[in-house]
């Protein structure tokens, strides 16, 4: 450890890891990235660094833009670092694989610096400003990237500079729809005509991203530096699966992104839905039930025989027959190459991670399963199921009585009412603004009765075999 790399520009002819070939004072910004988080790097920078090193995208670097005080982190590492980082990807058979990412040129720090973020993506030589800023992320036009966003975009309008391509890369049905209808409410309170400019000029295509990536830890760079003799403070580790979906809906041109491995398509539709449905959501059906028996890792929970027929059980009953074909794909092996991705030790991914932001995320990939299965008759025990480990996990205490935090931006109202179901077992799905009309469909308030009432009677395992039976 003691003659680990100091990770920036300085030392990149001394990695011992592959590392940029290209000349980053040659790369200029084209692309502001808010939420330049650890997705992000494992993601979209990765593949923009992948078509530096081909030679293909030198106007094309990535400007890293922090909204959230929280980001601070991300701020100073970047900037010490020369907005370097190292990219593990671990390997199912324990194999690793490292390289240095060198595609992250620029970072802003909002909450520090306000205007000289506004400016960046205000630039005419930004042509895409893209985001991860998590599924909750989206509510708040006003919140502070979208704020951000409005105002440059104002900018650009009273300058004269063309408007930007706007890429969302969350989680989120029909993504590009939903950030540009943020975008439009934003603008329309601002000024009518404003958002009239930005619905002309501006682009929002919908996309598809796909690669697990656990939250960074101080361990993963101690091993780092241990494993690989390089001192990076933050680095990123991923599974090696990785994949990006888009629309070829570009305002301003765009990177040769199919140069690198990139699936432009005039329809991301068909591939959206079937990542949200299966993988986001298979995720979902997992990590409630895996918590309450105790898994701290979600590999642990996926290699358990019961855990993996559950989520087969999900993926070809109820998620598969809600998809539309998706060319080039066949689902039932996607359902089963994702329970393996999920099995993959060396991604060590916590289950407390896939657990947190429930109400944010449970909505979006699950509840469309239930709602066009019971609109067509189809099954909806397993889904149901997943939603009663939630309410279960909701009560913030496990089944050996000990006490547990649940990170979630409706906590406060949601953990009281978990524990009130107990006397009232529909408490939890009639919480309108989370769960709308779902209370009154009878069919999923009888799945999801049997399976509460079991997991407060018998607890996790033995609903799932049960269930399963």
């Amino acid at each position: 450890m003691a003659d680990a790399v100091t990770l920036n520009n300085s030392a990149l002819k001394d990695l011992p890891i592959d590392a940029p070939r290209y000349d980053r004072g040659d790369v200029s910004v084209g692309i502001a990235h808010i939420g330049a988080g650890h997705f992000h790097r494992a993601h979209q920078a990765a593949y923009i660094n992948l078509l530096l090193q081909q030679g293909l995208a030198k106007d094309w670097g990535i400007c890293g833009i922090g909204v959230m005080p929280a980001d601070w982190t991300m701020r100073d590492v970047l900037t010490g670092q020369d907005g370097l980082y190292t990219l593990i990807l671990e390997h199912p058979d324990g194999t690793r694989g490292a390289q240095v990412i060198g595609s992250i040129i620029d970072y802003r720090y909002a909450p520090d610096d306000p205007e000289s973020a506004l400016e960046m993506l205000a630039a005419p030589t930004t042509r895409i400003i893209s985001l991860t800023i998590t599924e909750g992320g989206y509510r708040d036009p006003d919140g502070p990237a979208f704020a951000l966003i409005t105002e440059a975009l104002a900018r650009r309008r009273a300058r004269g500079i063309p408007a930007p391509t706007i890429v969302s890369c969350d989680n989120i049905e029909g993504n590009g729809d939903v950030a540009r209808r943020t975008v439009l409410a934003g603008a329309e309170r601002v000024d009518p005509e404003l958002a009239e400019w930005i619905g002309a000029h501006a682009e929002f295509p919908n996309s598809m991203v796909d690669r697990i990536t656990p939250a960074t830890t101080l361990e993963m760079a101690a091993e780092v530096r241990r494993d690989f003799g390089v001192d990076d403070r933050w680095p990123v580790v991923a599974e090696p699966f990785s994949a990006w979906v888009i629309e070829d809906t570009f305002a301003d041109g765009r990177p040769p992104l199919e140069k690198a491995g990139v699936l432009v398509v005039d329809d991301v539709r068909p591939y959206e839905l079937m990542k949200l449905r299966m993988l986001n959501a298979g995720h979902q059906c997992l990590c409630y039930f895996a918590h309450l028996c105790g898994f701290e890792f979600v590999h642990d929970a996926a290699q358990d025989p019961l855990f993996a027929k559950y989520l087969r059980a999900y993926f070809d009953n109820e998620a598969i027959p809600t998809l539309p074909p998706v060319p080039g794909i066949d689902l039932h092996e996607f359902g089963s190459t994702l329970v393996d991705r999920f099995a993959n030790p060396a991604v060590r991914d916590t289950v407390a991670r896939i657990c947190a932001y429930s109400s944010d995320r449970i909505p979006k990939f699950l509840f469309p399963v239930i709602c066009d299965n019971l609109a067509n008759d189809g099954p909806v025990a397993m889904a149901s199921a997943a939603v009663a480990s939630w309410a279960r996990y909701a009560e913030g205490v496990d089944e050996w009585g000990e006490p547990y935090e649940v990170l979630d931006r409706l906590a406060d109202a949601l953990v009281p009412i978990a524990r009130s179901q107990h006397q009232n077992p529909n408490a939890f799905i009639e919480i309108t603004a989370v769960f709308a009309d779902l209370a009154h469909q009878h069919r999923f308030v009888e799945a999801y009765r049997w399976a509460l009432d079991s997991l407060h009677t018998k607890g996790a395992r033995a609903t799932l075999e049960a269930l399963l039976q």
